[in-house]
């Protein structure tokens, strides 16, 4: 995998909200996804534009450490391509997604 790919890191989650604790863990891992630049795709599907197996890894490591207790968590790693080429059954692109890909990102 070249440096230069753009990747997409895919979080998707089901957390237990039964009580307070668990609502506040719940609650505190989504806080965390946005802060560190994921953008909510579906209620409990996050996607992270990523450049190179560097980046990925590090945002892997972010991940991982800070995951709440309980409840099931999957990271799904894909190219931009692949993502562009996602498929929209019902409903259509938001906002956000339509704003950002990689043919738009400035690397500073």
């Amino acid at each position: 995998m070249s440096e230069g790919v753009f990747m997409r890191m895919i979080v998707l989650f089901d957390l237990p909200v039964t009580t307070k604790a668990k609502m506040r863990a719940a609650n505190q891992f989504r806080q965390f996804l946005l802060k560190d630049g994921y953008q909510m795709l579906q209620l409990s599907i996050y996607t992270r534009i990523i450049k190179g197996r560097d980046a990925l890894e590090k945002h892997h490591k972010r991940l991982v450490a800070h995951l709440p207790e309980e409840g099931s968590i999957r990271c799904l790693s894909i190219t931009e391509k692949q993502f562009a080429s996602m498929e929209i059954l019902v409903g259509e692109k938001k906002p956000q997604e339509k704003k950002v890909n990689s043919n738009q990102l400035l690397l500073f």
